[in-house]
């Protein structure tokens, strides 16, 4: 399936650890500059993006968008709608189908295209010179770590004696749950809730501050309101206090305002966030500083605190993005090999929720600017002014930009829309090259889009959007 170091090899160029996305972009970037690479991978290649995370998750995301779609038809005169679930079964086949399909495509198939990279399997600890894999030796004058991270289970009361769910137990389930209690109002949190909930399971969302702390308060407050609206009965400002199993399942006892209560429900999925795996990899033996969550400290050119030692992905705890995992092992691998002085630069990096309507962000939110330093102006632009929007009969969502008010350059933007994903790419390319919100709103969009309703928002800094005609301005 894969082919291994040849038996007599011992000395490469560089050494990956880690057969994930951040792995395999730096063993194949380091393989285009004729080095000779070690890409060591223990339990299943491909890492979490295609195994268990993005893949499966957005099948089944979008597997539940079909159902709401098909019960959200009469938002149009004259239609109605049904969907179900006729066999969950069938429906989990077809995810894991593309999972190995993707898994073998992208991953294991293209071993073979890179006749300097040699695959080897097993747990591997640093050691001076190189690495040990259990008793063989396999040395480099440059290593790169890109272990990725795991769910973190929170040090809760109980929570060891009480079955639960992560993240990747959640999408293998063999029946649809008929209630689920999911904990953490994170990404992962608030998209499983919503596809879940679609697919017919009872659920409850439970957070400790707010639904998407890092999204404008605007976002999340609505987002908040869109997930109620589609019987989630969504918790926020509490702590959690301790779980216990049940007869019926699992007990999750709050405590809000200094009120204790409990909920039950058949499940309990913990999505409160991820930790890097670097246990067992020998760091502090070889002087590498982590954080205080274990996730490894780098500089702005991937080096880790010991010379010739590189990390990249999401065992930094940096930007946990499969596009960042492997943009920053690109740099780790050409800084590596050729001393290159190559810098991370997440600016204008795009990140994207799945929730419906979707939330999409790039740059700085309204706090962060001002917490940067600039004097800040914000313009928002609800979705019931977007044309596209009114015609789909849907105007869940809102555009929000934030620009220096000095200068007039475009500091960041979030959207929350049906189709917000896709949109807000052009927001990347204008802060990228430092665009003033006059020059967005004078932009050429295309009509009945929903990314014209950027060029709303960019207007909305100067005049009522509201008193336009369609197309103007």
């Amino acid at each position: 399936m894969t082919h291994s170091s040849s038996e007599g090899r011992d000395h490469y160029d560089v050494i990956v650890i880690g057969a994930g996305s951040a792995g395999f972009s730096a063993a194949i970037t380091a393989a285009e500059t004729n080095a000779r690479v070690a890409l060591i991978g223990w339990g299943m290649i491909g890492g979490t993006c295609v195994n268990i995370g993005c893949v499966p998750s957005k099948v089944m995301i979008r597997a539940a968008e079909a159902l709401h779609g098909a019960r959200a038809a009469s938002r149009f005169q004259g239609l109605s709608g049904e969907a179900r679930i006729d066999d969950w079964a069938a429906l989990m086949a077809d995810k894991d189908n593309l999972v190995e399909t993707l898994r073998n495509k992208k991953y294991i198939d293209l071993l073979a295209d890179y006749e300097t990279v040699d695959y080897i399997e097993g747990k591997a600890v640093l050691a001076e010179g190189g690495v040990m894999i259990d008793e063989r030796f396999v040395g480099a004058d440059r290593t790169i770590i890109a272990t990725g991270a795991s769910p973190a289970i929170p040090d809760l009361q109980g929570l060891s004696e009480t079955p639960y769910l992560d993240s990747t137990a959640a999408l293998e389930l063999g029946a649809l749950p008929e209630s689920l209690l999911v904990m953490g109002g994170g990404y992962i949190g608030c998209e499983l809730a919503q596809m879940f909930a679609r697919a017919g399971t009872q659920v409850t969302l439970v957070t400790r501050s707010h639904l998407l702390p890092e999204a404008e308060p605007e976002i999340s407050s609505a987002l908040t309101d869109y997930l109620a609206d589609e019987n989630i009965t969504v918790r926020t400002g509490l702590d959690y206090v301790s779980t216990r199993k049940t007869e019926a399942g699992v007990a999750l006892t709050i405590s809000v305002g200094g009120r204790e209560e409990t909920l039950e429900a058949g499940h309990l999925l913990l999505t409160t966030g991820r930790r890097a795996n670097t246990a067992k990899l020998g760091l502090s033996d070889m002087g590498i500083q982590t954080h205080a969550n274990g996730a490894i400290l780098v500089d702005e050119r991937m080096r880790t605190t010991r010379a010739g030692v590189y990390a990249a992905g999401d065992v930094t705890g940096q930007d946990q993005f499969v596009y960042m995992a492997a943009y920053g092992a690109k740099i780790a691998a050409r800084n590596a090999l050729n001393d290159q002085s190559l810098a991370y630069d997440n600016a204008a990096m795009p990140w994207v929720v799945f929730t419906d309507p979707q939330v999409a962000g790039v740059g700085l939110s309204e706090a962060q600017a001002i917490k940067a330093g600039h004097s800040v102006k914000t313009s928002i632009a609800p979705l019931d002014l977007v044309p596209r929007a009114l015609a789909a009969h849907d105007t869940r969502g809102l555009i929000k930009l934030v620009a220096d008010a000095d200068s007039d350059v475009l500091l960041g933007a979030q959207i929350l829309a049906p189709e917000g994903a896709d949109s807000i790419q052009t927001m990347v390319m204008a802060l990228t090259f430092g665009m003033t919100a006059k020059a967005l709103g004078e932009t050429i969009f295309p009509y009945l889009t929903t990314v014209e309703g950027l060029k709303l928002a960019a207007q909305g800094f100067g005049k009522d959007v509201s008193k336009l005609s369609c197309c103007a301005g």
